[in-house]
């Protein structure tokens, strides 16, 4: 068996440690040095070169600090490695090397794409610290001769379920293996995640769906491998989806009412990344789409999280589903002595000039009715950006209802009341006073 996969003995290991910082082992150091640098030249150049997306697990944040350069490392020293007894020189330096670059790439490869997967989450960041940990734990012990010893008395502490005799060994084992496939599938389905949202030929909402369910579909995937890997029978599953089909008939049934909602939703279209909605009384604009919930922002900043049942089964008004074109309106008072139909004509047309109000379908103004102090007109005016909210927009119109009628020198009334002053003695009345 090659000696790279064999740990090394505690007496081996201290004779290797004075090989190492003797300068015996000068070439190699350089060697290895050598390996690393070009390893981060590599990564560097492709770094510019290639477009990289936020959290890439290749390139990192800083393209040194991705995956992709351990990587390369461990290619570079292994191909070294060969080469070492070509040229006449015991590969000392590698043996210690080449397991602390294996930690070091198991270790990016997690934290990578944990954080591309669940970016902002503080249980996955504890979790890429414990993880880090373990497999730090796991070289020193390969390195140092410990491993094998620990994991021999592991295999001796077991449990026997009918047929199947399972060690603490065993499933340490097939934990970490299941692990393993799992981040590779997890990889796998944010690599195809992003390639299809940074398609802009396909709607964002069936790019989004077409996400999730390859999502779903590859982690099912890769929990089958893994449950295989830990040495658990398939077959057993069997059972296993019978009492999960009366969980979710019972305790589990909103949980997975939500999951096929979201899912129904994003394939009906009926809401859209980017629609306004209004929904149990809380307006704003859609921001994102999940399996489970769906995410509103009102124009305040504030963020509702609406799960995707009640999107299904309440009222929703949705004002950009067929038509992004969204009337809105605002009332004024013009004097009874005004010529109001030449007034309704001018503001009709200035207010064709006011920013975010549409000419077509323009701006109209209708005589509502005739109140106690004027002639009341609503004017009625569309935009196309409801997302970008209706206070500013309206504000604009008023001012420009107010310049208008100032230039066309129309009164806006005041309210007005009569009082009646107490008779005089005489039995007549005073004089009315007007108000």
């Amino acid at each position: 068996m090659n000696t790279m996969h064999q740990p090394l003995s505690l007496t081996e290991l201290q004779a290797l440690l004075s090989h190492v910082f003797s300068t015996a082992a000068f070439g190699e150091w350089a060697l290895l040095l050598g390996c690393l640098l070009l390893a981060a030249l590599v990564c560097l150049v492709l770094g510019r070169t290639t477009l990289r997306r936020p959290r890439s697990v290749l390139f990192g944040d800083r393209v040194i600090d991705g995956a992709l350069f351990p990587l390369l490392a461990l290619a570079l020293a292994f191909s070294a490695r060969r080469l070492l007894p070509a040229l006449g020189v015991a590969p000392a330096l590698f043996k210690l090397a080449l397991p602390l670059l294996v930690s070091l790439a198991v270790i990016r490869l997690i934290a990578r794409v944990l954080a591309a997967a669940w970016p902002n989450s503080m249980g996955i960041k504890a979790l890429e610290r414990l993880g880090s940990w373990l497999v730090w734990i796991v070289a020193v012990l390969w390195v140092t001769g410990l491993l094998p010893v620990i994991m021999d008395e592991l295999d001796d502490i077991g449990w026997k379920f009918g047929n199947v005799h399972l060690t603490l060994r065993n499933l340490i084992e097939g934990g970490s293996t299941a692990a393993l496939v799992l981040v590779v599938a997890l990889w796998i389905s944010s690599a195809i995640e992003a390639q299809l949202l940074r398609r802009e030929s396909l709607d964002l909402s069936m790019r989004k769906i077409a996400a999730n369910a390859i999502r779903a579909l590859l982690l099912f995937i890769g929990l089958l491998f893994a449950l295989s890997a830990a040495g658990i029978d398939l077959t057993a599953l069997g059972v296993l989806g019978g009492a999960l089909g009366v969980g979710l008939g019972f305790g589990l049934q909103k949980l997975a009412a939500n999951y096929v909602s979201g899912f129904v939703i994003l394939a009906e279209r009926s809401l859209r990344i980017g629609d306004m909605v209004k929904v149990d009384g809380f307006e704003g604009r859609v921001t994102d789409i999940k399996t489970r919930y769906t995410v509103i922002r009102s124009l305040g900043g504030k963020e509702a999280i609406v799960p995707n049942e009640i999107l299904i089964t309440q009222r929703v008004e949705n004002s950009s589903l067929g038509d992004p074109r969204v009337l809105l309106s605002t009332l004024v008072q013009v004097d009874y002595d005004c010529d109001v139909d030449s007034v309704m004509k001018s503001l009709a047309e200035e207010l064709v000039a006011v920013p975010r109000v549409l000419s077509d379908p323009g701006p109209s103004v209708q005589l509502s009715r005739f109140a106690d102090n004027g002639l009341e007109l609503t004017v009625y005016f569309w935009i196309m950006d409801p997302e970008n909210g209706s206070g500013g927009v309206r504000s604009d119109v008023n001012l420009a209802i107010w310049r208008t009628l100032k230039r066309l020198g129309v009164d806006i009334p005041y309210p007005q009341q009569v009082q009646h002053p107490p008779k005089s003695a005489s039995g007549s009345p005073e004089n009315p006073a007007v108000q």
